[in-house]
């Protein structure tokens, strides 16, 4: 798994992509407080590769907190900037500084 954050010097973004090799998947979503933890919102594209990837755009000087929910399982990014505990889901969260 993989993040990398690209700033726009025109806007207040930071292009924040999110790669997760999973070749046998079939659905990675990604979910966290920039979507209202709605994985609809930010689908990851499936390549060719059998890499998941996408990329959005993030207002800068934020944190956020989120999971990749891969065939309805969740998982951290090994390579987050921290990791937060979060009660309701009893478990940690991956927390993504731009």
């Amino acid at each position: 798994m993989a993040i990398t954050k690209q700033y726009l010097k025109s806007k207040p973004v930071c292009k924040v992509t999110f790669t997760v090799p999973a070749e046998e998947a079939k659905d990675v979503k990604l979910v966290g407080t920039f979507n209202g933890w709605n994985g609809k919102k930010s689908p990851l594209k499936k390549l060719k590769n059998g890499t998941f990837k996408a990329t959005l755009d993030l207002e800068k000087d934020q944190s956020y907190e989120f999971r990749y929910l891969v065939d309805g399982n969740y998982i951290n990014e090994e390579q987050a900037d921290a990791f937060a505990w979060n009660d309701y889901a009893g478990a940690e969260n991956s927390v993504l500084h731009v």
